[in-house]
């Protein structure tokens, strides 16, 4: 049966290149995100705490991405192969990406961005320097060369090599980057009011089609907890976080607003200070970091302040990642063992220490700091509490100014707990670490280079066996994360770490 006319000639057109598909949907609506720190940065490298890293992502894109399952794929490189002894790997990099500036993206800012990352005042360096070496092979081929197998190359590319333009750098210089990041990601930068809003752009350029679906992204620093939960009633923002239970109680059955929860891949905990002000000091003893652990009471705590969500921990590998010890128990409330402990340790009579936590950062957690502080009481350790602002509070810990004793928190992405031990125990080389001990660094290392997930597995249970025994940290609990969001937010999918990546997010008008 002949076609009909239109129809042929629709066929012809099409076969000719004439005929496009319709064009994507131009990215529409503001979205108002209100996150509980103000952060210290927007250069990844420099960031201090997961909301501000989770903030500045969404001007840059890396090498790899993690999918929603926590597998890398495919980003800023196409492709890449390794080597097999495991210790060079080779990217193809996407072409006609560029940077929020017109600055083409190539391997020399691959290579440009490696050697800044490491640099001295970087607070992420060692994220970097995981890598022995970054080349150029040509414009769109780097090779990746790493002192031995690592299992985690590629997860940490995803979550910490940030891309940056290296002409744009060198014209307005690190000052100016500050003041105006770029990189190749979803969204470019328009303003930074501080203690007031972080507004972003759709980036009509941005390599993956159709993204982003939002036109303007912002960002209201709200370290109220109270304050948040009624900026998300009065529709004066669209998402909130690091919610109590009781306040997300408080927002469930209301018309507007779909109150989210789930478990999350992050460790609280109160670290000691043996490299700086802690030496010299009583928390260098191992039977008294053992009394405090078993001094605090874990579950009154998540009772009085999270309704009982959330489980104490037994170390710094968490419950659903590779390698955790089920057969550990968290030490249990017992005062009379602690009180023995601290006898052993000559410390019968107690002992006055400084003691730090940050304000506003986490859900309830002065109010976890200062429970900590009266159950310490009970056994003679005097503890002065200070609540310091947080983004004051990072800075002084990146540069390992905090007191003996600490609180703070720890969320990881990869699905391993390897980034977060060697970010706390990473000693001198890592921004955030405040304890070093050589056979935790020597564990370090060689679950860094066991690809075999098995073997990798079975040194993790080791090394929390020998930090249960010998605690760097008083530990405290893993959380259960409340959110909650305007009804006409779409697709907006929270990760376990607390972070999220909002460029195919949408509003329904």
């Amino acid at each position: 049966m002949r076609k009909p006319f239109f129809a042929t000639i629709m066929a012809v057109l099409a076969f000719s290149g004439f005929l496009w598909a319709p064009a994507a949907a131009e990215p529409r609506g503001s979205l108002r995100v209100a996150i509980a720190t103000m952060p210290n940065s927007l250069d990844v490298p420099v960031a201090a705490e997961r909301q501000a890293t989770t903030t500045a992502w969404h001007l840059y894109n890396s090498l790899t991405w993690l999918d929603d399952s926590g597998k890398p794929v495919p980003a800023l490189a196409e492709s890449w192969t390794v080597s097999e002894d495991g210790t060079t790997y080779t990217f193809q990099l996407r072409k006609g990406v560029t940077f929020h500036n017109g600055e083409p993206f190539t391997a020399d800012s691959v290579v440009f961005s490696w050697k800044r990352g490491k640099g001295n005042k970087m607070q992420w360096k060692k994220k970097w320097a995981m890598a022995k070496s970054v080349e150029k092979v040509d414009d769109y081929t780097v090779r990746v060369r790493t002192d031995g197998p690592n299992p985690i190359l590629l997860r940490v590319i995803a979550d910490y090599w940030a891309m940056v333009p290296p002409k744009y750098i060198a014209k307005v210089g690190e000052k100016g980057f500050a003041k105006h990041p770029v990189g190749t990601g979803p969204f470019r930068f328009v303003e930074w009011k501080k203690g007031d809003r972080i507004v972003f752009e759709a980036n009509p350029d941005y390599w993956e089609k159709g993204l982003p679906k939002i036109k303007k992204l912002i960002f209201r620093p709200i370290p109220e907890s109270s304050t948040r939960v009624a900026a998300i009633r009065t529709g004066e923002v669209d998402i909130v976080g690091r919610l109590s239970s009781e306040e997300a109680g408080t927002l469930k059955g209301l018309k507007n607003i779909k109150v989210i929860t789930y478990p999350v891949d992050r460790v609280y905990y109160i670290a000691f200070n043996n490299m700086t002000s802690g030496k010299g000091t009583p928390v260098e003893n191992r039977e008294v970091r053992l009394a405090m652990n078993y001094a605090v009471d874990v579950d009154a705590i998540l009772d009085a302040l999270f309704e009982g969500h959330g489980r104490p921990l037994t170390g710094f590998v968490t419950y659903k990642n590779l390698g955790y010890d089920k057969d550990l128990k968290p030490y249990g409330y017992d005062v009379k063992k602690a009180k023995a402990l601290m006898k052993k340790a000559g410390y019968e009579k107690g002992f006055k220490i400084d003691f730090a936590c940050p304000a506003g950062a986490y859900t309830n957690f002065e109010q976890v700091c200062q429970a900590i502080q009266g159950y310490l009481g009970d056994i003679g350790v005097e503890a002065d509490l200070k609540i310091m602002e947080s983004g004051k509070y990072w800075d002084l810990e990146a540069k390992k100014e905090l007191p003996p004793m600490f609180g703070d928190s720890w969320s990881e992405s990869s699905g391993e707990s390897l980034p977060r031990l060697q970010g706390a125990l990473g000693g001198k080389s890592a921004s955030f670490s405040a304890w070093e001990d050589p056979k935790i660094l020597d564990y370090l290392k060689k679950i860094g280079t066991t690809v075999d997930d098995g073997a990798r597995a079975k040194l993790y249970v080791e090394l929390q066996r020998y930090m249960y025994e010998n605690p760097p940290f008083i530990y405290l609990y893993q959380p259960v994360a409340f959110e909650a969001i305007n009804v006409k937010v779409k697709n907006y999918k929270p990760r376990p770490p607390e972070n999220y990546f909002l460029k195919d997010t949408w509003i329904e008008e």
